[in-house]
């Protein structure tokens, strides 16, 4: 992989506590500041009411926070040109701040998820951010079923599982279309580093680490772009 370190823009995150309940859970705002525009995202006040406290490492609320990469990767979704036409399909879209950024910077997405009560605050959020149309459906990675390919599909802190693995390939190979690619965002770990390693056995990558910095910390993540090999005529 070609890594370049690059620092992404610093983003603004305000929390604001709100009265406001999804079902029985409590919720909070936080406002992300993408490319100088303020998008407001309903998050859950308090990720232990989905946590199984007699299994705790089973099936984490993951999308339950928007992490440093989905901001990471919306930024760099927000900066590409709008193209009619063409269309996005987000995968694990959590609490949907990366669809809803690029749906507000003109693009076409269809935001996805397989967890019951993410897909209830990704709707949440974009109707909050005034994108009620945006199409939000469930996704089983294993069982995936979808109308049509894609220009492009993108992701952020979906790899976290060796399992996951041939699933996600087979669904980039199956949805997107013939010249478009993938860009996923993805913390350094090494569960992230072994996928990118075995896509590269299918794709063409070029990656880019940046970082998400504030007062606190530096948050480094790596923005990977993936097009499929071109296949040699036997000849």
């Amino acid at each position: 992989m070609d890594r370049k370190r690059e620092l992404a823009p610093t983003e603004g995150k305000v929390t604001v506590e709100t009265p406001r309940k999804i079902g029985n859970r409590e919720t909070e705002n936080k406002t992300v500041v993408i490319r100088g525009r303020k998008f407001t995202l309903v998050t859950p006040k308090f990720i232990e009411e989905f946590i199984d406290p007699q299994n705790p490492l089973q099936d984490f609320p993951l999308w339950a926070k928007a992490w440093e990469a989905s901001w990471v990767l919306a930024d760099f979704v927000s900066g590409r040109p709008a193209e009619p036409g063409k269309c996005f399909l987000e995968i694990g879209c959590g609490l949907g701040l990366v669809g809803v950024v690029a749906a507000s910077f003109g693009h076409r997405v269809v935001m996805t998820e397989h967890n019951p009560e993410a897909i209830v605050f990704a709707r949440a959020n974009a109707e909050m951010n005034h994108c009620a149309d945006l199409e939000i459906i469930d996704l089983d990675w294993n069982h995936p079923s979808l109308y049509g390919q894609f220009d492009c599909i993108v992701g952020s802190e979906v790899v976290y599982h060796e399992k996951d693995f041939e699933p996600l390939r087979n669904l980039f190979e199956r949805f997107l279309k013939p010249g478009g690619e993938v860009i996923l965002c993805e913390g350094i770990r090494r569960t992230s580093l072994d996928f990118f390693r075995e896509m590269q056995r299918h794709f063409d990558l070029e990656a880019q680490q940046k970082s998400v910095r504030s007062p606190e910390k530096t948050v480094p993540v790596i923005l990977c772009r993936m097009k499929p090999k071109k296949r040699r005529d036997k000849g």
